[in-house]
């Protein structure tokens, strides 16, 4: 409304005083162009939900509201006829409505729209009808149609894209892009950026809003954020990408979605990092690229300058500290490494200091072809109060929670614990956690050890439940351990070994005589406690043990190194003193 007579008021002592609307949809009219939104369909209430006519000083009529939820016209309400009924005089006919009307009312509120659910069914149709190239087939398009040009890329993008499908050219033009491996981009599917879209604000008090993709690539979350905010006034996109190559593609691939005209691109061909932005953003999000920064010192030392978090050379967790220095919410894909590795100790602090509402845990399902574990968060940076609870969605478990964050982010364990339950609590109180300090030699590889030596090399596959298993043709050994850091281990007493990458935990003592190479930890104490006896060795191959130790690595497939953080877990049984 922008007329002052026409906004819902009473005149008191003459003057018109506008009815109070604590909620933004109180006393709305709704638009003539836009679909029926949650309406209430009660006449006798005008301040309930968008429930007031676009032009008419009136509620919906039983007429309208039927279109709104596609009954068809011919639907009987009475068995009255509609001869009978439209023969009757006006006052029979506000009579039979008197006795009627609200009944019909009630009855429309409860239905749901027949038309919109064939219609989400027809699309559903279309879409598992639709054909999705493999990863082999997407190789074999670029190998023909010499995709890895820019100019023949665009030229097939243009020829090919409705025969060929939005999510196939997507694929197609991420691993057409020569530079996807040097700018470490990875192909984000649909399901993937609808699993972060979907939980995104809605922004209902703005008519305007801004949003930044820091490394847009070709685009994959834009349909997704065109559909949710199409109905605003004025949607504009800051799209920042490192690789000009790839911006031009998008231009192309927008051309084709063809948006409407309330949604407005900038396209900004710069390094995200080092760019300098005025606007705060009400939306910041994407998927900015992982790759650890390690040949160019001079370029690392401008990432850090003014980084919180200067422990880490991966370029995401730069990408995290700017994006929130820049958006009012935040929701990126990362690696997984985040929840757990004491590289990120600080961006983890860094999150919780803000209202994170959100973790999305994808396990390996979040890029194809690619071994690398992800997930996503959301949260609101300037949030008056803090939420309590967050939410947690896994597509490893299938599960979707609300959680307290005091309980999952809790001081007590050294990372966040987002799987943790009743069960991971019950053993965490059978042991004594922090006992041991981790060590592995990464140097010690099969190349330097030999068939045959002074001293055994063990393995990750040599340990078994507190024993040292013996297998045909794999042993290896050396004959200068003292050229190697682990050097100091050999004929230590209550060294402990751990297979460093396994969710099937299991230990043994090191033996005399022996060392062990990159595939396997060293634990020894730090805490002056007891000593480890076989009785805990045997428990940390058991079912209990391994059970509770996937919950304390959150699942993790590929982020299972035992560093100074994860060895926490590797606790001393409580009853033996």
């Amino acid at each position: 409304n922008t007329e002052t007579e026409r906004i819902p008021h009473q005149i008191k002592n003459g003057k018109i005083v506008f009815n109070q609307s604590k909620n933004g949809d109180k006393y709305a009219r709704w638009y003539w162009d836009r679909e029926g939104p949650c309406i209430h369909t009660r006449n006798d209430i005008l301040s309930s939900q968008n429930t007031v006519h676009p032009s008419e000083n009136r509620v919906f009529s039983i007429e309208e509201l039927m279109r709104m939820m596609s009954i068809p016209n011919n639907f009987k309400w009475s068995n009255i006829s509609f001869d009978k009924l439209n023969k009757m005089s006006n006052l029979e006919k506000k009579h039979f409505l008197k006795q009627e009307e609200l009944n019909i009312r009630h009855c429309i509120g409860e239905a749901v729209p027949t038309g919109v659910f064939a219609s989400i069914a027809k699309k559903i149709k279309l879409v598992l009808n639709e054909s999705f190239y493999s990863t082999r087939e997407i190789e074999k398009e670029i190998e023909d149609n010499n995709l890895n040009e820019p100019d023949n890329l665009i030229s097939y993008i243009n020829d090919n894209f409705k025969k060929k499908g939005l999510e196939n050219i997507f694929q197609i033009a991420e691993y057409a892009n020569s530079k996807r491996q040097e700018n470490a981009a990875y192909f984000t599917r649909t399901d993937i950026g609808y699993s972060v879209v979907k939980d995104l604000p809605e922004l209902k008090q703005k008519k305007k809003i801004r949003i930044l993709e820091p490394s847009v690539g070709i685009g994959n979350f834009l349909p997704l954020l065109i559909e949710k905010y199409k109905d605003k006034e004025e949607v504009i996109f800051d799209l920042v990408d490192i690789d000009n190559q790839s911006l031009e593609v998008l231009k192309v691939i927008l051309k084709k979605i063809n948006p409407p005209k309330n949604i407005k691109f900038n396209f900004i061909n710069a390094d995200f990092l080092l760019k300098t932005f005025k606007p705060i953003y009400d939306i910041v999000v994407g998927n900015p690229p992982y790759g650890k920064l390690t040949n160019n010192s001079e370029l690392l030392a401008r990432y850090k300058f003014g980084a919180k978090n200067t422990e880490t050379n991966n370029l995401f967790s730069f990408f995290i500290e700017k994006a929130i220095s820049l958006g009012d919410y935040v929701s990126l894909i990362v690696p997984k490494s985040l929840i757990n590795s004491p590289e990120f100790d600080i961006t983890r602090t860094e999150l919780e200091e803000n209202n994170l509402l959100k973790i999305c845990d994808y396990g390996e399902k979040g890029f194809k072809g690619v071994k690398i574990e992800t997930i996503s968060f959301l949260l609101n940076k300037n949030s008056k109060r803090k939420s309590q609870t967050i939410k947690i969605e896994s597509y490893i478990n299938q599960i979707m929670e609300i959680k307290d964050k005091e309980y999952l982010f809790s001081k007590e364990f050294p990372y966040w614990l987002i799987y943790r339950d009743n069960f991971f609590d019950e053993i965490s109180q059978k042991l004594n956690f922090d006992i041991f300090k981790s060590f592995r030699d990464r140097q010690l590889t099969k190349k330097i050890t030999k068939n045959k030596g002074k001293y055994r090399v063990l393995k990750s596959r040599n340990i078994g439940n507190n024993e040292i298993l013996d297998i045909d043709g794999y042993d290896q050994y050396i004959d200068k351990p003292n050229n190697f850091a682990v050097g100091k281990y050999l004929n230590e007493d209550n060294v402990v070994m751990v297979p460093n990458l396994t969710y099937y935990p299991r230990a043994s003592f090191l033996p005399g005589n022996t060392i062990a190479d990159g595939s396997v930890a060293l634990l020894t104490l730090k805490n002056g406690s007891r000593l480890p006896t076989e009785k805990d060795i045997e428990f940390y191959g058991s079912k209990e043990f391994e059970k509770f130790y996937r919950v304390a690595r959150n699942y993790g497939t590929r982020s299972l190194n035992i560093d100074n953080n994860s060895v926490f877990f590797f606790g001393l049984l409580k009853d033996i003193k």
